[in-house]
């Protein structure tokens, strides 16, 4: 399970140094794609493999299960640590989540995100207020 908040930067070739813990978490190689919120979604393999089980069972009749499915592999990316810890992100991962230079690395229980300082800030603003809603709201459904 990957949880907490990692304040980091990427340097001029793009790269960026996962925490430890993060990269421990997610093993040798995983998997990088477009996430929702204008984020990157990082996915161990083993996460990966049950999300694609999914997206597989999606009916391909419905364009919105197409449009999704599109949207995910399209931007997937198999990714790996250097020795020094950094992962190089690609340049659409990049450009998508408007990456530049001081991000944020979340864990999100089975997958890391990364997000742009300035979003993740914004981000948190917009829904400060609206957490206990969504906890009033999720605490029906029995969570």
């Amino acid at each position: 399970m990957f949880m907490g908040e990692y304040q980091h930067t990427l340097d001029g070739k793009g790269r960026l140094i996962l925490p430890a813990k993060i990269r421990e978490g997610l093993g040798e190689t995983f998997i990088a794609t477009r996430g929702l919120d204008d984020c990157l979604f990082i996915y161990t393999r083993e996460e990966w493999a049950a999300l694609e089980g999914k997206l597989k069972q999606l009916s391909l009749v419905k364009p919105e299960a197409r449009a999704f499915s599109r949207y995910i592999f399209s931007g997937a990316a198999e990714l790996e640590a250097d020795k020094q810890g950094r992962v190089l992100l690609p340049p659409n991962l990049r450009e998508y989540a408007k990456l530049e230079k001081d991000v944020v690395v979340i864990g999100v229980a089975s997958r890391v995100e990364i997000w742009d300082k300035e979003a993740w800030q914004k981000y948190n603003e917009r829904m400060g207020p609206t957490v206990e809603q969504l906890s009033e709201q999720l605490i029906d459904f029995g969570i």
